[in-house]
């Protein structure tokens, strides 16, 4: 399975992905969300998303929204990984199309569970 991590963060970008690695995903990434979308319109293929919500360009949030909004990209999971801890956000995230959602800082085990959710482990 291949999972795209969007996270301005390069640090964040390599825990998700050195997690990832270890639990048998191949890992791209993209520091903000629309690099994300050009990786996805270029035919990059993913199962999974991880996707941080406060990033300069295009926040997590609107590339949640643009993903959802494309019909070729529907099978594709996202999980939002993010230091957002409001209820409203989390409501916002999950209306808006995302399937799980991870605050930080997060365990491995933590993100093992969102997997298992997903029955992507």
């Amino acid at each position: 399975m291949r999972a795209l991590v969007v996270d301005d963060s390069k640090s964040m970008r390599m825990i998700l992905g050195k997690t990832l690695r270890e639990i048998g995903f191949q890992v791209v990434e993209a520091g903000d969300g629309q690099e994300a979308l050009a990786r996805l319109s270029q035919g990059e293929e993913v199962d999974l998303m991880l996707v941080d919500w406060n990033m300069p360009v295009m926040n997590g949030y609107e590339l949640v929204c643009a993903v959802r909004a494309n019909a070729l990209l529907g099978s594709v999971r996202i999980m939002m990984v993010t230091t957002e801890t409001s209820m409203s956000q989390i409501q916002q995230a999950l209306a808006a199309g995302a399937n799980e959602y991870v605050m930080k800082p997060f365990t491995k085990e933590v993100l093992a569970e969102k997997l298992a959710l997903l029955g992507m482990n």
